[in-house]
């Protein structure tokens, strides 16, 4: 009988458990402490549009129109007040990246065909290749392409036009006189047909439809109107109100028809239901449609009385999903943008990278370039990269260090990673430290990667597998010595 064998036994039983935990919870840790997976990068926001340039080439802008064959951009002007030695009236042809003058149309048909300098309040529409439809007071109807001086025009008979746009056929125009709408010929200016409506003054063309909505703003009627009947189909009631018209402009693709009213805009379908409205501080003056983007893009202009509650002399433009007038960009402020002294127009090249703003109480047009803030760079604290392995510390020959290609990015060696150690986890694409009990290479040590890497798991697993040994090995001498000494365990 051995007395003191199993206190023997039992602390190297004890010692050799400890290791063994040891060993067992530090592995569990290292394994535990993954970093967690990267979460996606947000997506870009905050796009806008910015300034890009401010012509001041046109005189007195009243209206826009980007000619989409020929890209020239057409400004029907006004005369500046404040230029009383110079006339700026007319048709101006700018280039419309950095508003230089291609051509100026300075000689326009009177009454009775007395040419002279005049301004020119509507552009109604493109003619094919190149050039425009225009309206001039009081009832002329004029044509010009990029490179004349002089317009052909004539003057239609009866009130004042009051609105233009494109006819239904080659060589004519549609034109409303107050609640008279009428389609004339543009050689001659003589009326082909007309309609009477009840009240109104302003349309807009709906050519894939054959439609015509026409605006009673006074009694808040929309008239629609079949072009090849020129005859009303239906009326829609719009919202009671006592402000001012805006602007009727129909989108191109979807056939909705948008009603600036008062401070908002009005939306119907094609049908005349009505499928929402927008609404701001400030006075819904223009809008236009970019088929490409499926973009609504709206100008507001600020009442220039300030004393009126929220006005500050300021414009804005908001750009929308068409389809459902959700808000996409973020309203872009337009600095000295009102209404006092003339309403403003708007064209959009397409795929809306650029828009182009008029002001008149400025005699300015600015141009607007879409911008998109780029994504922000990932947080390295948030993106802990795995340990290198201690093993590839110092490159062998024929090896290739690895090759940034951009901020907080670096594409790893082609080099197939060492293979884990039995029983331990390694994240997908972690580099798993350790060489099979092989001590690392010479040369600088690796900095330990946070939260406790699989390289420092293993390395200090074999450390304290080597204590637990060496531990066991002792007890087992130990026991061995005491076995082997007589009169110590006694007689039986």
């Amino acid at each position: 009988m051995k007395p003191h064998a199993p206190r023997v036994t039992g602390a190297l039983v004890f010692t050799t458990a400890t290791a063994a935990a040891l060993i067992v919870a530090v592995t569990a840790g290292g394994a535990g402490a993954e970093p967690a997976a990267p979460s996606p990068q947000a997506a870009p926001g905050g796009v806008t549009y910015r300034e890009a340039g401010r012509f001041t080439t046109a005189g007195k802008p009243r209206d826009l129109l980007l000619h989409p064959e020929s890209k020239n951009l057409y400004v029907g002007s006004d005369d500046l007040a404040d230029t009383a030695d110079v006339n700026e009236g007319g048709l101006y042809v700018l280039n419309p990246a950095d508003g230089s003058v291609r051509s100026t149309v300075t000689r326009i048909p009177g009454p009775t065909g007395t040419l002279g300098r005049r301004a020119v309040t509507r552009i109604g529409a493109a003619l094919p290749g190149d050039g425009v439809v225009f309206g001039y007071p009081l009832r002329g109807i004029g044509t010009a392409r990029t490179g004349d001086e002089t317009a052909a025009g004539a003057w239609v008979a009866g009130a004042t036009v009051t609105d233009i746009g494109p006819g239904t056929g080659p060589g004519t125009a549609l034109v409303a006189q107050g609640p008279v709408l009428a389609e004339v010929d543009l050689a001659t200016a003589a009326v082909r047909r007309s309609l009477t409506l009840e009240g109104g003054d302003s349309f807009a063309v709906d050519a894939a439809r054959k439609t015509v909505w026409f605006t009673d703003f006074a009694n808040r009627r929309l008239y629609k109107v079949d072009t090849e009947r020129l005859a009303v189909v239906a009326t829609v009631e719009l919202p009671a109100g006592e402000g001012f018209g805006g602007f009727t402009e129909v989108d191109p693709q979807t056939g909705a028809v948008w009603v600036g009213l008062d401070n908002s805009v009005v939306v119907y379908a094609a049908t005349g239901t009505r499928l929402g409205a927008l609404s701001g501080k400030d006075l819904p003056r223009a809008a236009r449609f970019d088929s490409a983007t499926g973009q609504a893009f709206v100008v507001w202009q600020d009442a220039g009385d300030p004393s009126l509650p929220g006005s500050d002399n300021d414009g804005t433009l908001t750009v929308h999903r068409s389809a459902d007038l959700t808000e996409l960009v973020r309203p872009v402020v337009l600095p000295g943008n009102q209404v006092q002294l003339g309403v403003a127009s708007l064209a959009v090249q397409p795929g809306a990278e650029v828009v182009l703003v008029s002001s008149p109480a400025q005699g300015t047009i600015t141009r607007l370039e879409r911008f998109v803030p780029p994504a922000p760079s990932p947080d390295p604290s948030s993106h802990p990269s795995p340990s290198p392995d201690p093993s590839a510390s110092a490159p062998s020959p024929g090896s290739s260090a690895g090759t940034p290609t951009g901020p907080g990015t670096v594409t790893s060696p082609a080099a197939s990673p060492a293979p884990a150690p039995a029983g331990s986890t390694a994240a997908p694409g972690a580099v798993v430290g350790g060489t099979g009990g092989q001590p690392p290479a010479a040369g600088p040590a690796p900095a330990p990667a946070p939260h406790g890497s699989l390289a420092s798991t293993g390395t200090t697993v074999l450390s304290l597998a080597g204590t637990a040994a060496a531990l066991t090995l002792a007890g087992w001498a130990l026991l061995r010595l005491r076995a082997g000494r007589p009169g110590r365990t006694g007689q039986g």
